[in-house]
């Protein structure tokens, strides 16, 4: 008997927008949400972009995802009914503009009120000294208390509400985050001078200070705060490669129906509506022209600078601008499904992807506030029982400014920002690349391998000569019209030279009557001519030996030396033989790209070594890699003996990269580390490859390596900054200032420049330290954000 067993649903990505989260901690709490949900196999969160990615199957309960994240503290933006991915784009991006409007404000008003508090603080301490103003000792203590006590509320209870509320909401389930730490600290300093205001004589007898600190809380919140702002700022800069993209879209489009015009709102079009596209207008969708020619500017896709003739039945893209002639054009893809969109939505996928640097920063942040809370424990203990009077207010000041120095704001942000950044410079170079996994990996890349024909070459190669054998079974016609009839209906690009050759010459090109390939040595077909079948053989040496073809002639003439002044001038030499006999020479040649040249000379000034795979015999492959300076070429080379090349080279210990038109060249791209296929930014390629050359432009190759070497480098600042940063930062808050100048220097007075900083006695002062927190992750951003002008070209 045997037991029927339901198939498991295939998995599929579906991407959210999270919103709640400040810091690396928040990160992990997301994905650990995710994932403790029935179905979801795998979930990735990324800070910079404020999205998840969730993989689970196609019918997984979105709303258990959602609840799972309300319970971690957060909130699951799902889409909407029948709202398609440039409405939910909007939404999300209304909803940042609106929260950085009202951080902004809360900043503003909380900044303002600190500014009040602390110039009066600063009159009340030194007013007598300065300007000799005794009456501000005649303000009774509580009032003045009480006044700053008044203009602190609305600041902690309002403007600090989005902190105060988060940390509340990890904090009920038992968590912790950046919110936690700014919260306990603020509230810490408030609290303690609310009782200094409320009842002095409390404190007084506990032999605490007798200083309050509304100055220092509001300041703190209003710090971090303005700190968010710029925070949100950069983050909308990180992605202006999107935007750019998507501002190409024109809005309208002008359809032809039954003889007349009819203007209609671009996204309203139907695959087979008749497009008009009038000079100096943008293509309003993907599609065929039907009539008309011009040149397109496809510059905005592809970064091809020069135009692109079109005409009957070339393909155009959407968003590209047509430059001179009027186009009518049948709509073949719109909305989604257009090129622009495609590429909109690869990028926005690989920014949401991790890099595996990212592991170390993520690991650190799952414990980094639990440990900071413990540093801030100790570092009022230690204060409260061996530190100097007032010893319970030093530990309460030092431990509230361990906890608001702390950022592992920076430690989340560190990587998916330059990620963000990289990735969309290097899309506006013309280069999509797949994930943040590929985008480290290319940095490594020591060894490229290109193959030939279509890569190095155009891959519109054309008979350049024909030549007979001495006594020759047929003439030079006959011989051209037997290849191209037994080559008819091939898709390989010297079979397509031999028949337009033929075509160009007016011969009747008849169907093969048999057929049969010899995959990576030529075919062998029988081809009626006027009534006579004649057997024919077209290959390389390899293809006549084994069909026991005599190379040579009755003349002496050897075919091999046919084939030795073929290849001598890098074409390529195709053996023919008629009725079991040699009959000649078919050489084809394949014009070099205008870009192989250059995009080789900066590969190999990188330090890459360049190798060339190539199915021709080795003089031809020779002769074309002396032209663009390539020293290491592998000829004769069969179909599925690139990836066995590709092997080799990883066997030396090298990383390899490996170009290729991303069909032909599949396996080799699958072995090589990274595959870069040369896809037109419309090719299946761009779903398969690690990187795709969105035009046909090897110097691309080139900015994809250097891309990702900015970006590494970039990182590394940036992961070095937020280690560091906490690394040195928290002992200093925690009391270090005053061990180095009591302790070591000896009773040395802390210098008047430093004072604003540590004061008197070298404890670090609360309000820089939030200054300090608040712009750690903005320098982060900002760093990040010079990648979108690193120089690639």
């Amino acid at each position: 008997m045997t037991t029927a067993t339901t198939p498991t649903p295939a998995a599929e990505h579906f991407r959210f927008g999270v919103r709640g989260m400040t810091c690396a901690s928040c990160v992990r709490r997301v994905e650990r949400a995710l994932t403790s949900v029935e179905g979801v196999s795998s979930a990735a969160v990324n800070l910079a972009t404020e999205q998840a990615t969730v993989e689970a199957p196609a019918g997984v309960d979105l709303e258990a995802l959602r609840a799972a994240v309300d319970r971690a503290g957060y909130h699951l933006r799902l889409p909407d009914a029948g709202e398609d991915e440039d409405a939910a784009r909007n939404s999300l991006e209304a909803e940042r503009t609106r929260e950085s409007r009202d951080l902004a404000i809360r900043a503003g008003v909380s900044l303002a009120i600190a500014a009040v508090l602390m110039t009066w603080m600063v009159i009340h301490t030194y007013g007598v000294a300065w300007f000799g103003w005794h009456w501000i000792h005649d303000i009774p203590f509580r009032l003045s208390n009480g006044l700053q006590l008044g203009a602190a509320l609305p600041v902690v209870t309002w403007a600090a509400w989005p902190i105060l509320r988060a940390a509340w909401k990890v904090g009920r389930h038992g968590s912790t985050d950046m919110n936690t730490l700014i919260a306990v600290g603020t509230l810490t300093a408030f609290v303690y001078s609310v009782v200094v205001t409320i009842a002095p004589g409390v404190v007084a007898k506990g032999g605490l200070g007798l200083t309050v600190y509304y100055d220092t809380a509001t300041a703190i919140i209003g710090f971090v705060l303005l700190g968010r702002w710029l925070e949100a700022r950069a983050k909308g800069q990180t992605s202006e490669a999107i935007r750019t993209l998507l501002a190409l879209r024109p809005q309208t489009a002008r359809v032809f129906e039954n003889g007349q015009e009819f203007e209609i709102p671009a996204r309203a079009v139907q695959p087979g509506d008749i497009v008009i596209v009038r000079p100096s207008e943008q293509l309003p969708v993907d599609g065929e022209v039907v009539e008309g020619a011009s040149a397109v500017d496809e510059s905005m896709l592809t970064g091809e600078s020069l135009p692109v003739s079109k005409g009957p039945g070339d393909s155009v893209f959407g968003a590209t601008m047509n430059t001179t002639g009027l186009l009518r054009v049948r709509a073949t893809a719109v909305g989604a499904d257009s090129a622009l969109a495609r590429i909109v939505r690869l990028v926005e996928e690989a920014q949401t992807s991790k890099a595996p640097v990212q592991a170390l920063a993520d690991r650190v942040a799952a414990i980094f506030v639990p440990v900071v809370f413990g540093i801030a424990v100790v570092t009022f203990l230690g204060w409260w029982l061996l530190g100097p009077e007032p010893r319970v207010t030093l530990g309460i000041l030092n431990a509230v400014t361990v906890l608001i120095i702390a950022c592992p704001c920076a430690l989340g942000l560190a990587t998916p920002t330059a990620v963000m950044v990289g990735l969309g410079r290097a899309a506006k170079a013309g280069v999509l690349i797949r994930n943040a996994q590929a985008l480290e990996d290319a940095r490594r890349i020591d060894t490229v391998v290109f193959d030939k024909t279509g890569t190095i070459t155009e891959g519109q190669p054309s008979v350049t000569a024909i030549e007979l054998v001495p006594e020759a079974p047929v003439d030079e016609a006959t011989l051209l019209r037997l290849v191209a009839s037994a080559e008819r209906g091939s898709e390989h690009p010297y079979a397509g030279a031999v028949v337009t050759e033929a075509e160009r010459r007016g011969l009747a090109i008849e169907w093969p009557t048999t057929f049969r390939a010899a995959p990576g040595i030529g075919i062998e077909a029988t081809v009626a001519i006027d009534g006579v079948q004649r057997s024919v053989l077209v290959g390389n040496a390899e293809l006549l030996r084994q069909a026991g073809v005599d190379g040579t002639t009755r003349g002496g003439m050897r075919v091999d030396f046919l084939v030795e002044q073929a290849t001598r001038g890098g074409a390529t030499a195709i053996r023919v033989a008629v009725d079991g006999k040699a009959a000649g020479v078919i050489s084809v040649a394949d014009r070099l790209r205008p870009s192989s040249r250059d995009a080789i000379a900066r590969l190999r000034a990188a330090g890459v070594t360049v190798v060339m795979l190539t199915g021709d015999g080795l003089g031809t492959a020779r002769a074309v890699a002396a032209e663009v300076r390539i020293d290491r070429v592998q000829a004769d080379v069969r179909p599925e003996g690139k990836s066995d090349v590709v092997r080799v080279l990883q066997a030396e210990g090298r990383v390899v990269a490996m170009v290729g038109d991303g069909i032909n060249d599949a396996p080799a791209l699958a072995a090589a580390d990274i595959g870069i296929a040369i896809g037109g930014g419309t090719d299946v390629a761009m779903e398969t490859a690690s990187v795709t050359l969105m035009r046909a432009d090897l110097g691309a190759v080139a900015r994809a390596i250097e891309v990702s070497r900015a970006t590494m480098r970039v990182m590394r600042q940036n992961l070095a900054w937020a280690f560091g940063y906490n690394v040195v930062l928290i002992p200093i808050a925690a009391g270090a200032g005053y061990l180095l100048f009591e302790v070591a220097l000896d009773g040395m007075t802390v210098p008047s420049l430093l004072r604003p900083v540590f004061g008197a006695r070298g404890f670090l002062n609360p309000i820089v330290a939030a200054m300090a927190m608040a712009f750690s992750s903005v320098s982060v951003m900002t760093n990040s954000l010079r990648l979108r002008h690193v120089r690639i070209d």
